[in-house]
């Protein structure tokens, strides 16, 4: 192993930046030459490579997004453009290659690992929803935005006793909306595949102002959206026919943006350095990740295969702190 390689693909996560700066700056103490690819999968197919040394990642530690930009691409999807991928690799003379992203991104790595090329995964993906690791980059710091956001909402939803749904991300995996829901004392929280009862809602929401609560809180993940409206949309439906006044917010892409916390940059820091000792100790097609606060070194076949799950003790604690 002598030269590398790393790509970020797919959604942004803060604390990006953090595990690029590792891999290189890693990578180089232990002898390495360390090579960057712009616009993840789509850059790696249309060569977009380029040296980077220690000085071209000074100072992004603090940033948000990811340098490196990235990218979504169909090309890369299909057997011509995996090969091309490869072809590109080793016409660099590059021997590894770190994969910094979420599900699609990992997927995309174990093709490359199953062509014979070694590469390497590392979880980034705000929703956290990524099997084999207890936390992904960027996770910590989208909450605690969300969470921001909900400490502001219920200022104002109590100085006018009002109701609040406000939409987080997850669209298949609940995490954000849970956890942000219980830090930030959520009347209610809906999390995917969740059946929204509209009677609940209404004698939930009545039942909060009778007991003198000043306002009423619920987070909704994306992803608990009916066929025919968003979430947001029908809870706002059913929180009007309590006969209150209700307000809606969508945080959005708003969530992914930032300057990543202290969790994040060790996060990224110490999956980065992972990463790049699993390379020269000849291991690929596996992942990085966290399991017991220590590095876990996952297959990525077994990662792919497992549903990530909530947690049950969360789950559990949801419903009666609400009240």
């Amino acid at each position: 192993m002598r030269r590398i390689a790393v790509l970020t693909s797919g959604g942004d996560a803060p604390g990006m930046n953090a595990c690029i700066r590792s891999v290189v700056r890693y990578g180089l103490a232990a002898g390495l030459q360390v090579y960057g690819v712009r616009q993840g999968y789509r850059g790696l197919i249309d060569n977009q490579i380029f040296p980077l040394d220690s000085r071209a990642v000074s100072g992004i530690l603090r940033a948000g997004g990811t340098i490196l930009m990235s990218a979504r691409s169909q090309e890369f999807h299909t057997e011509a453009g995996q090969c091309r991928a490869i072809e590109v690799l080793r016409g660099w003379d590059i021997d590894g290659l770190v994969v910094i992203g979420g599900d699609g991104s990992l997927r995309g790595a174990l093709e490359l690992h199953r062509k014979g090329f070694p590469v390497v995964g590392v979880p980034a993906s705000i929703d956290n929803d990524i099997a084999c690791t207890e936390m992904s980059i960027g996770v910590d710091t989208a909450l605690n935005t969300i969470l921001e956001a909900v400490d502001r909402i219920k200022d104002t939803a109590a100085a006018l006793q009002r109701a609040f749904v406000i939409e987080v991300m997850g669209r298949s995996h609940g995490y954000l909306a849970l956890m942000a829901g219980i830090a930030g004392g959520a009347e209610m929280v809906v999390l995917p595949g969740t059946q929204v009862d509209r009677d609940k809602v209404v004698d939930e929401v009545r039942s909060a102002f009778l007991r003198g609560k000043p306002h009423f809180i619920i987070v909704a993940a994306e992803g608990a959206s009916s066929a025919e409206k968003s979430i947001s949309q029908l809870l706002s439906e059913y929180v009007q026919a309590s006969g209150h006044e209700v307000r809606t917010t969508v945080l959005g892409h708003v969530q992914r943006g930032g300057s990543p916390t202290c969790y994040d940059r060790l996060l990224g820091t110490r999956l980065g350095a992972a990463a790049v000792d699993c390379l020269l100790k000849g291991k690929s097609g596996v992942m990085v990740g966290i399991q017991s606060g220590e590095i876990a070194v996952t297959d990525l076949e077994t990662v792919l295969s497992a549903a990530p799950e909530l947690s049950k003790e969360a789950l559990r604690l949801s419903e009666p702190l609400a009240h």
